[in-house]
């Protein structure tokens, strides 16, 4: 063992300029949500260059190269589409010419999530040079699309349309240095309120929906940041980590976090600016822990006294996702996102932690400018935003596990960067993890929690 892990990590050093190089190219090609046509293509002629057996683009624009023969299917995940870069003056450099030093790599999706895609199409060639791919194993590689507009909506695809379904799936997203067996979910909640428009110079003859609307945002903000004494009136959300609300699965809750909810986008309309507003609606992005469910979700908003007041002229609703992608297929499903956690036991985390300690250690390891973040964390731990996981085993329990380079704090940031050090150490470790999985001794029990599924009867 000591020998390939010599050569295996020998072999990542020797591609860490051409992971740079290909990870800048990718940063130079801006790629919001449906919009990820140039950044594909740049993916597709690295993979073609560097010998997959095989590549295509899938009809919704996923990237997908293989590696190997045989009925055996094991990916390696990355979104390649970026969020935007915000104010352009909190950039520092221009976000896709970027730049480098002998230690990071600068520019929009750095780590979030480009990087990963670099080290994984360098992952896979590592283990076609070292004859590492499992006998009867093919191992594809994924640039999924839309996964910042609508996280998992592209493996929905992958599973229902292309019908692929691997036997396990690593995420290549941020972990800053450590392995990753869960995450909380996620909602996207509409809420809406009815009034009455009148002339603004008499509005006591209309009903005004903002301000209708500013009674609930005081108690969405309350079920965020209350405790959960059985005085208080509106209980916080930490409840869920108190065996009392949560008896089943508080530990569990505890492992991921307390779940969250936050106003994220207001709307209204009103005839005029002279006049009283006559609806008024908001977003609330809510992180969802284990032991709620998307009905307890909606339901707890709906029992807010403020919601529960204004009676019949509000209306707490989930999202709905259909924007076409960059080639005009549209998957219409929910915005809601399951979450997951993975036993720490399970032969596909296994692989991951196994293979670290063989080429790496025990402990979390960097450039110096990262240590600061990982030195002292458990190297196996959880995400704390969300992942395509929530469809790879989230909706579908399609065992999943991330090891990917940079780390969250980075995601959606100015003046992003990731390590050069993570792109090598990923690419080591995907190549040693898929030859290290034991395939007898998978189990169908690999799963510690997955929420269920809503009643839209969406695949």
């Amino acid at each position: 063992m000591a020998l390939n892990c010599e050569a295996i990590k020998k072999a990542a050093e020797g591609y860490q300029a051409d992971m740079c190089r290909f990870l800048r190219a990718m940063i130079s090609h801006p790629s919001e949500s449906c919009e990820e046509k140039e950044v594909a293509a740049c993916i597709r002629a690295e993979m073609e260059k560097l010998g997959f057996d095989r590549v295509e683009v899938d009809g919704l624009g996923n990237v997908i190269g293989w590696m190997g023969e045989g009925d055996r299917i094991i990916a390696i995940d990355s979104h390649i589409d970026t969020v935007g870069v915000g104010n352009r003056e909190n950039w520092t450099a221009d976000p896709f010419e970027g730049y480098e030093t002998e230690e990071i790599i600068y520019g929009r999706g750095a780590s979030d999530q480009e990087g990963g895609m670099a080290s994984a199409v360098y992952g896979a060639r590592i283990m076609k040079d070292l004859n590492l791919i499992p006998d009867g194993c093919r191992i594809m590689v994924v640039g999924s699309v839309q996964e910042e507009d609508c996280d998992g909506m592209c493996w929905q695809y992958i599973v229902n349309r292309d019908g692929i379904r691997p036997e396990f799936v690593i995420s290549t997203e941020p972990t800053d240095g450590g392995i990753y067996r869960g995450q909380r979910g996620r909602m996207e909640i509409r809420v809406d309120v009815k009034g009455i428009s009148c002339h603004g110079s008499a509005p006591e003859r209309g009903d005004n929906a903002i301000y209708k609307m500013a009674d609930i945002l005081q108690d969405i903000r309350a079920l965020n940041n209350n405790g959960c004494d059985e005085s208080t009136a509106v209980k916080g959300l930490v409840r869920m980590l108190d065996p009392r609300y949560n008896p089943e699965h508080y530990e569990d809750a505890r492992f991921l976090g307390r779940g969250t909810c936050t106003v994220s986008q207001i709307y209204f309309s009103s005839p005029s600016r002279c006049a009283v507003a006559d609806s008024c609606s908001i977003s609330v992005d809510r992180r969802m822990t284990a032991g709620e469910t998307w009905e307890s979700c909606l339901q707890e908003i709906r029992d807010l006294p403020s919601v529960k007041k204004y009676g019949e002229d509000v209306r707490v609703s989930m999202y709905m996702y259909d924007r076409p992608s960059w080639t005009g297929e549209v998957y219409e499903t929910e915005a809601y996102f399951p979450t997951w956690i993975n036993r720490e036991s399970a032969a596909h985390v296994k692989a991951l932690v196994d293979a670290h300690k063989a080429l790496f250690g025990e402990e979390r390891i960097g450039a110096p400018s990262s240590m600061s973040t990982r030195k002292g964390r458990p190297l196996t731990d959880k995400w704390t935003f969300s992942t395509n996981g929530v469809a790879i085993q989230g909706r579908y329990g399609i065992p999943c596990v991330g090891f990917g380079p940079g780390a969250e704090s980075q995601a959606h940031a100015p003046n992003e960067i990731t390590w050069k050090q993570d792109l090598v150490t990923c690419a080591a470790l995907y190549a040693l993890a898929v030859h290290l999985y034991p395939e007898e001794e998978q189990t169908g029990d690999v799963t510690q929690f997955r929420a269920g599924k809503t009643d839209n009867n969406i695949q």
